[in-house]
């Protein structure tokens, strides 16, 4: 979209579908170039000037359209397309998407394989909270994990309330195999801001993110 005019991602907003559509086919192209599987499809704000219960109807049905689509042609690239929901209560009081609960039923709708949740953690607690229900109900529905410490979003060991050792064994519990994004920003440089992901490899005896002859 169009920074300047307030836009963040197209996916779910009106009269913007061949904008959206653009935009998608130059991101599967740099997708291609650096053998990337993800496409996170923003689902974009509510129009500056409108109000959200009176333009919502419209901006779902726009995004579901967008997102046929979008998965139809990542299908092609044997890719998958992904949804975030973005907390509107802090970050952003004007995105459209909001909570994993939005997303699921419009992935449902959706009906597209292809198609996933990119779950940030910090957007969930402050939403809704009920994180390890909540990593329970939609893991089918799970494409990708981003982490950042509630409320100041920085490092997983920084205080906040947010208990991460517990929340990578659940997941790990579940059988998540993929990445966990670090969408955090450091209190210091980022070397020094990945000392949690150390200090939490020797925590389970491992050293350098390979397991040690202990573990195995």
């Amino acid at each position: 979209g169009d920074p300047e005019k307030g836009e963040m991602g197209l996916a779910a907003v009106p009269g913007r579908q061949d904008a959206f559509r653009r935009g998608l086919a130059a991101a599967v192209q740099y997708a291609r170039a650096v053998g990337c599987p993800r496409i996170h499809l923003i689902a974009g704000r509510v129009p500056l000037g409108t109000d959200r219960a009176a333009v919502a109807g419209e901006m779902e049905t726009t995004f579901i359209e967008n997102l046929r689509y979008a998965a139809d042609l990542l299908a092609q690239e044997e890719m998958i397309g992904l949804v975030e929901p973005i907390n509107n209560r802090i970050t952003d009081p004007r995105y459209f998407l909001n909570t994993p609960h939005q997303a699921a039923a419009i992935l449902e709708k959706v009906g597209r394989p292809n198609l996933k949740l990119q779950l940030d953690l910090f957007h969930c607690q402050i939403m809704d909270g009920n994180l390890s229900r909540n990593l329970e109900t939609y893991f089918p529905l799970i494409g990708h994990i981003q982490i950042a410490q509630v409320p100041g979003r920085h490092e997983p060991n920084s205080p906040g309330e947010l208990n991460f050792p517990y929340l990578f064994e659940l997941l790990e519990s579940l059988g998540y195999t993929g990445y966990v994004g670090c969408e955090y920003a450091p209190k210091g440089d980022t070397l020094e801001g990945l000392g949690w992901l150390r200090s939490y490899w020797e925590s389970r005896g491992l050293q350098h993110g390979r397991t040690s002859k202990a573990a195995e």
